[in-house]
């Protein structure tokens, strides 16, 4: 895991087409719709975002990392207007803490899990019960988001568990902290294989998907949105509507992921 620790940190400050994208603990400028989201919602909400400022001037702070991350930073008191989550449980945190404004919660998107190679990888495997994931990687690395915690490593345990293999690759898998770090891994070619989201092998041009992982081998994946009882910016109700909004609904799709909540 340490030989993977430097690439594992991808939440920077960069400014692109108007959108603010921040380590969860920076403060945003004080018009801004801050969104603590799931890292593999990177590209998508910038797309948003963009579109939102064009169509009302307003501006949008968007903190990418892992779910887990994201949802201690908010318990801490970090400032948030919205959360965004990659599966339930680190929404039920936050909400279990009294942070989440009462029904403004709403189950967003869906999305699927899948095993990646480099592009250039001549892998070749059918994932089913027992598969022969261990000797395919013989020496090398499985990049995975971190197991415990991340919930696209969560995703990936239990798929790995649920069809028999998670016994004979554990001792090889690199544990990112989040699945955009573990997706990097695999795109540099610093790890044969990885498994991170759909949506994420479909942002990159250098991985490839090798398969997709049975949807009845994990939980179902679902992000929950919500926005925080700390909020401070009369915006973020509309962003968050605006989120379940029709050009919203094509943008999702559009990058792989199944919309769940009905558009406003």
């Amino acid at each position: 895991m340490s030989v993977f620790a430097g690439v594992s940190r991808l939440v920077g400050a960069v400014v692109v087409a108007g959108v603010v994208f921040l380590s969860p603990l920076a403060a945003s400028a004080a018009d801004a719709v801050t969104v603590f989201a799931a890292a593999s919602l990177k590209d998508v909400l910038g797309e948003i975002a963009s579109d939102w400022k064009a169509e009302t001037g307003g501006e949008v702070t968007l903190s990418f990392a892992g779910s887990s991350a994201l949802a201690k930073q908010i318990e801490e008191g970090a400032p948030a207007d919205l959360f965004i989550s990659a599966d339930l449980k680190w929404m039920d945190y936050v909400e279990k803490a009294g942070l989440v404004a009462e029904g403004s919660r709403v189950n967003l998107l869906g999305n699927r899990i899948v095993l990646v190679a480099p592009s250039d990888s001549a892998v070749a495997l059918a994932i089913g019960k027992d598969f022969p994931l261990a000797s395919t990687l013989g020496d090398g690395h499985l990049a995975m988001a971190n197991t415990d915690a991340v919930p696209a490593g969560v995703y990936g345990k239990a798929a790995l568990e649920n069809l028999g293999v998670w016994e004979s690759v554990k001792d090889h898998v690199a544990q990112a902290e989040n699945v955009r770090a573990a997706l990097l891994l695999v795109s540099r070619a610093e790890a044969p294989l990885g498994i991170v989201y759909e949506t994420d092998a479909k942002a990159d041009p250098k991985v490839k998907v090798v398969d997709r992982f049975p949807e009845d081998s994990h939980p179902a994946i679902v992000y929950p949105a919500a926005a925080l009882k700390a909020a401070d910016n009369a915006d973020a109700a509309a962003f968050l509507s605006y989120l379940q909004s029709p050009k919203a609904y094509d943008r999702f799709t559009a990058a792989g992921f199944t919309v769940l909540a009905k558009t406003n």
